[in-house]
């Protein structure tokens, strides 16, 4: 159990170049910031947390007709591991249409309808605007995430007083670049892992968005970026609603360090890999918190199921 709290790092959108430095540490670090001046209405946000809300109101046959995309794409239901958590998964967020089919499945009504797909829209926008800036605090300028695949994931911990105390979802790093969080401003409960592997509480900050860097950073960047070990513990008996969107992967599938962080002094830690087979992995070998990595360095010996096919 987290025993201290920390304020992660604020970087302000803007006061870019300046806050570049800043951003860099973050970044490298610790693996986690918090940006202000995102640009997202307050009013938005709430609007956005009542639409998530009145999803996870839907009956449970209702919520699994949100089916998979790409795996664990779609509805995560309750599980042994995680019995307090549920989600619903909108993959590809950044595209209409897959807004649309995700509304029409689960039969929205036109008003939040057009709540998520202005929420996605904004958070697309922000997001790469946040992966395009993470590229340049190492030096990669004008590097372009705006084609990349992304993902909108709404939480839900159904906390109680007998959970109280327990894991609300366990130990693990995210499978992407980069993760924008809206938090629950009412009920905290996430923690991650500081310097030394202390898990430390981060408690919500309103009208700020909580960013992490996940595996496909610390392979994209041979290393150089810090993909943030976290978990959510349940600290009162609420309920929580937390909404994230993830950047994942380039959508030819291909992942790989970029040339830019390679040279004689720094060879390429990870071999390229096909970012489905290695999300299929992650969730099949229930290695959820960067374990998995390992398997993918450039010293092991390839194996068919995580080497992309000659399409590429």
């Amino acid at each position: 159990m987290a025993t201290t709290k920390i304020s992660v790092p604020v970087v302000d959108l803007s006061n870019f170049p300046s806050e570049m430095k800043k951003l860099t540490a973050a970044s490298t670090e610790l693996g986690c910031f918090r940006v202000v001046n995102h640009g997202i209405p307050v009013a938005l946000q709430a609007e956005m947390k009542a639409a998530v809300r009145f999803l996870f109101e839907m009956s449970a046959e209702s919520k699994l007709r949100n089916t998979d995309i790409i795996t664990g794409s779609g509805y995560v239901p309750p599980s042994p591991k995680n019995p307090s958590y549920e989600a619903f998964g909108l993959y590809d967020a950044a595209s209409s249409s897959d807004v649309r089919d995700f509304c029409s499945r689960l039969e929205v009504s036109p008003f939040y309808r057009e709540i998520i797909s202005s929420y996605a829209s904004k958070l697309h926008d922000l997001i790469v605007d946040l992966a395009t800036k993470v590229a340049a605090s190492l030096g990669l300028v004008d590097y372009s995430f705006q084609d990349w695949s992304c993902q909108l994931r709404m939480n839900k911990y159904n906390f109680s007083k007998e959970t109280v105390g327990s894991t609300g979802a366990q130990i693990h790093t995210d499978n992407d670049f980069i993760t924008v969080l809206q938090e629950d401003e009412s009920v905290g409960g996430l923690e991650i892992m500081h310097f030394g592997g202390d898990f430390v509480a981060v408690d919500p900050v309103p009208d700020t968005f909580l960013v992490n860097l996940g595996d496909v950073a610390k392979v994209w960047s041979n290393g150089r970026l810090h993909n943030v070990k976290h978990r959510v513990q349940c600290k009162e008996a609420l309920p929580r609603i937390s909404v994230a969107f993830f950047i994942l992967a380039p959508k030819d599938d291909r992942m790989e360090p970029q040339q830019e962080f390679v040279d004689c002094e720094h060879p390429p830690l990870y071999r390229t890999f096909s970012y489905l087979e290695y999300r299929k992995l992650r969730l099949s070998s229930g290695a959820r918190a960067g374990e998995a990595l390992a398997l993918l360095a450039a010293d092991q010996i390839t194996g068919k199921s995580l080497v992309p096919d000659s399409s590429f």
